[in-house]
């Protein structure tokens, strides 16, 4: 039993790492909004905060899962458009809504021609009080399938007093808040070293951006997915998650291929 358990530990620290990379690229770039020196605070108490607060997600979810996935809004247009609003639906599609303004905004913010003089509006910088929010709060967005993953895995029948499985299931606790607890460390320890290396690798910012850009086209495709929305017909389907790393893998190894050419073409006009 021990052993099963530490087997499904292991493996929900590894769904929290391949869940948590985009949550990670958020927090490195939102958190360039605050004042610079502070930066690295607004980083480590947003991540601190939000694992508080996944922790009573977890408490929330286990509890009353079906308030969560219970629709509250149906509409059928036929043949135009129809589905099924539930709060977890509208949640991922607000999170997914909101980033692709963000990455879309801030794309255009590094190639307006007003920000060569950086007297741009968007370049001001925020209260550190304000990203901490806009952390935790996406950051709740980002949980929701890490956590609806985790309890997927972390069950076990409920025994009656002879030992005997009485047909039902109950939620591991312990081994889902241990992984939140341990994946929010993590990122802790790597939040600053991505926002290092994105300082310091300015020509990667961009390509920061449009991996944030798919990961908001990808939480609206799941979000209009868990909501059934169909449009002229066309049932949405979520962005798979091997997908989406996919053309992250091909978006990375693009930016690779051309700054070498970049490289070469400028080291022979010189």
């Amino acid at each position: 039993m021990i052993l099963e358990q530490l087997f499904t530990l292991f493996m929900l620290l590894l769904l929290q790492a391949v869940l948590g990379f985009d949550n990670l690229l958020y927090i490195s770039i939102e958190s360039k909004r605050a004042p610079k020196e502070k930066q690295a605070y607004v980083r480590k108490l947003g991540i601190g905060i939000a694992v508080g607060a996944r922790l009573v997600l977890l408490v929330l979810l286990t509890s009353i899962i079906s308030a969560f996935t219970k629709p509250f809004l149906t509409f059928k247009q036929e043949g135009i458009i129809e589905g099924s609003l539930n709060l977890e639906s509208v949640i991922v599609l607000f999170g997914g809504i909101f980033i692709l303004y963000t990455a879309v905004k801030e794309i255009f913010h590094l190639i307006g021609t007003e920000d060569l003089h950086g007297n741009s509006d968007s370049n001001k910088s925020k209260s550190a009080a304000l990203v901490i929010s806009t952390i935790v709060l996406m950051n709740l967005v980002f949980s929701f399938d890490s956590i609806l993953s985790a309890m997927a895995l972390a069950q076990q029948p409920v025994l009656n007093e002879s030992g005997v499985p009485t047909g039902e299931t109950e939620y591991i606790m312990w081994i889902m808040a241990t992984a939140i607890i341990i994946s929010g460390i993590l990122m802790i320890v790597l939040a600053d070293k991505v926002s290092e290396f994105l300082q310091k690798n300015r020509l990667y910012e961009i390509l920061g951006l449009f991996i944030l850009f798919i990961v908001g086209i990808m939480l609206i495709s799941e979000g209009a997915h868990k909501a059934h929305l169909k449009f002229f017909g066309n049932e949405i389907t979520p962005m798979t998650k091997t997908t989406f790393y996919f053309v992250i893998s091909i978006l990375v190894l693009i930016d690779i291929v051309q700054s070498k050419y970049q490289k070469k073409l400028l080291a022979k006009k010189h």
